[in-house]
C-alpha cells in the first residue's frame, strides 16, 4: 500500500482545511476585505498547500528513493521530484 493510501485521511484532512481557507478568502474578496486580513489568510494558503506538498513528499522520498533497491529506478525517482521541486519553487 503507497504512502498516499496509508495516510488517506490525514491528507484528506489537510486538504479540507486548505479548501476552507480558500472559501474563506473568496468570501472575504467578494465583500470589502481588510488587506492585512487578506494577506494573511493568502499567506496561510500558501503555508498550508507547502504543508500538504513536504507531507507526500517525506513520503514518497522514504518509499520511493530510499527503499529503492534498483539504482536505476532510483535515479529515475530523483529525477521526477527534482523536476517537481523546480516546478514548485518557480
Amino acid at each position: 500500500m503507497s504512502h498516499v493510501a496509508q495516510n488517506r485521511n490525514k491528507l484528506l484532512a489537510r486538504i479540507r482545511r486548505l479548501r476552507g481557507q480558500i472559501e474563506a478568502l473568496e468570501k472575504a474578496l467578494a465583500g470589502e476585505p481588510d488587506c492585512l486580513a487578506t494577506l494573511t489568510q493568502i499567506a496561510a494558503i500558501r503555508g498550508a498547500a507547502q504543508g500538504l506538498m513536504l507531507e507526500i513528499l517525506d513520503g514518497h522520498l522514504h518509499e520511493h528513493i530510499a527503499a529503492e533497491t534498483d539504482p536505476a529506478r532510483r535515479s529515475e525517482e530523483i529525477a521526477g521530484v527534482q523536476a517537481i521541486l523546480r516546478s514548485y519553487f518557480r
